[in-house]
């Protein structure tokens, strides 16, 4: 697959999960020395940028570490190359064989058609502002805030973004905190900034960890 079809820019960042940062963000709040006390810190999970990591959150909506892994695997052996091309040459009854859900069907088609015809170029994210990447992606039908909050930290490697449509990450700050509402979980993420995809990482790590769980990656 070439450089252009996984979607990889030019622009370098540094990674989440990094020496500098965990440092500071546990100057801001030792919930994260406890977290690593008991667990250590997080790995700095990571997917290639580009269709083929965009799909397989696209599959991932909505459904255990364990069926979404599953589901992408299924698909990714039934098909020659992972590609919009390809995609768009599959029929229903091959979705269905392939554990893909008409709902998913549908969102991959129209994102696969969105790249081919340019309305979507992957390849440009890397020069551009998070706030734009992130309207470009929900523009695009099957994509929300959940999806391009996981593409932009887990592709992109964006650091200063919380996932608040995240159940795990949500379930354990409420377990955490003194925090119930999801108001009172927005506030109280501003206290990590610029570092809430290193306090996401932190708590999806507790939350996998405590439940002897596989992980995300």
């Amino acid at each position: 697959m070439s450089k252009k079809q996984l979607g990889i820019s030019g622009k370098k960042k540094h990674a989440i999960v990094n020496h500098r940062d965990i440092y500071s963000l546990k100057k801001i709040d030792n919930i994260f020395i406890s977290i690593a006390a008991k667990y250590g810190d997080p790995p700095n999970w990571k997917l290639e940028p580009g269709f083929v990591s965009l799909a397989k959150i696209i599959l991932g909506q909505q459904l255990s570490l364990a069926s979404a892994e599953a589901h992408f695997k299924k698909l990714s052996s039934y098909l020659s190359e992972f590609t919009p091309r390809t995609i768009l040459k599959l029929n229903d009854n091959e979705m269905r064989e392939c554990q893909i859900s008409r709902q998913k069907a549908t969102y991959l088609r129209i994102l696969s058609s969105a790249l081919i015809e340019k309305r979507i170029v992957l390849d440009n994210f890397g020069n551009q502002e998070t706030d734009e990447i992130r309207k470009k992606l929900i523009n695009i039908k099957g994509i929300g805030q959940w999806t391009a909050d996981i593409y932009l930290m887990f592709c992109l490697q964006e650091k200063d973004i919380f996932p608040s449509g995240d159940i795990a990450v949500i379930n354990t700050v409420k377990e955490l905190f003194s925090v119930k509402t999801y108001e009172e979980i927005i506030s109280l993420s501003e206290k990590w900034k610029p570092f809430r995809s290193l306090a996401a990482y932190y708590f999806w790590h507790y939350y996998l960890r405590k439940r002897n769980r596989p992980s995300i990656l």
